[in-house]
């Protein structure tokens, strides 16, 4: 089942999808990504046994390292903020390995631009970057690096984003040992010193940044610089130069992105950048029809 938008096939969520399937506790209802290539996990809405829990639930790729996936999930379990999708629950070592977070309607970001049709409106781009961008700086002047961020990464929810995919850089490969071409990491949002094996820091973040900005305005991670919105596209350029000291910081593309408010601040929260009717009415409508979808989903048990 599926409608074609904007000459792409996107698939609906279908809630007997892998319902014969379950992990740890959970029994999977339907897959989050229709088209995972580029997830660096594995991930479903799935429900509790008793019925009362319904979950985002991620699971490793085949072949991953389930060790450096359920550390990178325990570290996520500290990483908190408005627009982190929070890790609530991580499976023991000595079952199939996953993580869990509480589940709201939500669209990975790929996945909204095929629904709304192209890319998405400047300024739901500028709220997406400046949810994004706090989020990093804040977890930057904790000497955290986030090492995860890509377009796959982003859901958007009804109230704005949330970043997932915590340590998925990390957890893709050690330290020394190339990641491009690494299955479920994209490319396009893996900056160059991560590429080639260096250890996982701020200014990757920022590169990552770039790049999930360029692809909302977009619809690639690598546009020329005429593609962009010419209000982000400076912000946009200068986080994905190469050279990661030449990269501008977290905080620094907080304050590009933000307009300041009647009082001469910089507005440091994207919540009241996104209010009712500000996502497109597409994005909306997919999102009403999978929390309906997922509501009405019946999974036997026997």
């Amino acid at each position: 089942m599926g409608v074609r938008l904007g000459g792409s096939h996107v698939e609906r969520p279908r809630p007997n999808e892998d319902s014969a399937r379950r992990i740890g506790p959970y029994r999977l209802i339907t897959r989050l990504d229709p088209s995972p290539e580029l997830v660096p996990c594995r991930r479903f809405v799935a429900r509790s046994a008793e019925g009362d829990r319904t979950v985002l639930l991620s699971a490793p790729l085949p072949g991953a390292d389930p060790a450096r996936f359920l550390t990178e999930a325990r570290a996520a379990q500290r990483l908190l903020g408005p627009w982190i999708a929070p890790v609530t629950e991580v499976a023991d070592p000595a079952s199939a390995p996953f993580h869990a977070t509480p589940y709201v309607p939500a669209l990975p970001l790929p996945v909204a631009l095929a629904v709304h049709g192209g890319p998405l409106p400047e300024e739901t781009v500028r709220a997406i970057g400046v949810a994004l961008a706090e989020t990093l700086a804040a977890a930057h002047a904790q000497g955290v690096t986030h090492s995860g961020v890509s377009p796959a990464a982003v859901l958007l929810t009804s109230d704005g984003p949330r970043l997932t995919c915590f340590g998925a850089v990390r957890a893709a490969a050690p330290d020394g040992e190339r990641r491009d071409g690494l299955p479920g990491l994209d490319p396009g949002a893996l900056a160059p010193e991560q590429a080639s094996g260096g250890r996982p820091r701020p200014p990757g973040d920022v590169y990552a940044l770039g790049a999930v900005l360029a692809y909302a305005s977009t619809g690639h991670t690598a546009p020329e610089r005429s593609e962009l919105p010419s209000a982000l596209g400076p912000s946009t350029a200068s986080c994905l130069t190469r050279d990661p000291a030449n990269r501008p910081t977290a905080a620094d593309v907080l304050t590009a992105l933000a307009p300041p408010t009647p009082h001469g601040t910089v507005l440091s929260s994207a919540g009241s950048l996104l209010p009712p009717g500000r996502l497109p009415g597409r994005v909306v409508a997919a999102l009403a029809r999978q929390s309906s979808e997922i509501l009405a989903a019946e999974l036997p048990w026997n």
